[in-house]
């Protein structure tokens, strides 16, 4: 969405209003939108090598938020050097933009599969903004039944193992490095067993079939009510040879409402998100009544629980690396 043409974008993450933009070397800056001297908005400004400039009285700010010019105060004025602008770090990974708004240093992205494979091509889908939380988006990652139920007209019509509706199910979940893994067993003469999925701290889901395409879906937190999807796909090459990619693969916009407004039904995406968004704009789980086949979303809420601590006592989450050469690549096994 960042061109020559359209360098800066308004964005909203963690309820902290931010532009982003690209500068005129293809680098990326992220920064509050509000300049620090009369709050005007710094996505009306120019784009300049040093940094972004504010359009109202022309302070330069660098990618890092230091005020670089303050072109109206005297030459031996101090001020510039006593003000920061808020600004994060920004890495673009497969076409999209990854910030860290976090205590510096900041971790090096995960190199996960979707991310460093180079024997196939890639492709992103964009979900439109969701009015809830998202760890209720995240919770359904942890709640593997929800789809013999929510999704077995469409797994029908796709012809996506028909055979699975209604069965029953044995759950069990696994605590891993990342996140948890999931795995259910159906009840069927068959016995089929499904092992994958997994749930990567805090926010992703790693979705594969085991043979063919690879999925990240990553809910973005916008803030406390508002929520967005991004999917980064990876379809293997069929001889498992390297593919020579465009800097940016394709970019699909999801539709998940009819032209009324109402969930349209009629796909996973819409489905998933009628149910995340009818719960409200933060589920009041104090109201809710968990069962046996919930040890998934109740397992997520402790990890949750027990992470924030580990935060609180200055450590890092589960997930997070901080040396660039533990890992060449994070592959999950899909099946089992």
């Amino acid at each position: 969405e960042l061109t020559p043409e359209r360098p800066k974008k308004r964005v909203r993450l963690l309820g902290e209003d931010l532009v982003v933009y690209r500068d005129p070397d293809g680098g990326y800056g992220l920064v509050a939108e509000q300049c620090l001297h009369r709050g005007a908005s710094l996505y009306y400004g120019f784009l300049e090598d040093g940094g972004i400039r504010c359009p109202y009285h022309g302070w330069l700010y660098d990618k890092t938020g230091r005020c670089l010019e303050q072109p109206f105060e005297p030459a031996q004025s101090m001020l510039k050097h006593t003000i920061r602008l808020p600004a994060y770090p920004v890495e673009k990974v497969r076409g999209l933009l990854f910030a860290y708004l976090g205590p510096l240093p900041a971790p090096i992205i995960p190199p996960w599969d979707v991310f460093a494979r180079e024997d196939g091509t890639h492709r992103i889908e964009i979900h439109p903004v969701l009015n809830c939380n998202w760890l209720q988006m995240q919770e359904t990652n942890l709640d593997p039944t929800h789809n013999t139920f929510l999704h077995n007209k469409t797994a029908y019509v796709l012809g996506l193992r028909p055979d699975w509706r209604f069965r029953p199910i044995e759950l069990d979940f696994e605590v891993i490095e990342w996140g948890v893994i999931k795995r259910r067993e159906f009840g069927g003469s068959d016995g089929y067993k499904e092992e994958g999925h997994p749930a990567i701290f805090p926010n992703v889901l790693r979705h594969s079939s085991g043979w063919g395409p690879i999925d990240l879906h990553v809910r973005v937190p916008i803030d406390d009510t508002h929520t967005q999807t991004f999917w980064l796909g990876f379809d293997p090459s069929p001889d498992g040879t390297v593919v020579e990619e465009a800097e940016d693969p394709p970019c699909t916009y999801i539709e998940l409402k009819d032209e009324e407004g109402y969930f349209h039904m009629r796909s996973f995406p819409s489905q998933d998100s009628m149910a995340w968004e009818t719960q409200g704009p933060i589920r009041d789980r104090t109201v809710e009544h968990l069962g046996a086949a919930d040890k998934g979303v109740a397992l997520w809420r402790q990890l949750l629980k027990e992470n924030i601590e580990r935060v609180k006592r200055g450590e890092d989450p589960m997930g997070v690396i901080r040396d660039p050469h533990k890992y060449q690549i994070i592959s999950f096994s899909a099946s089992k």
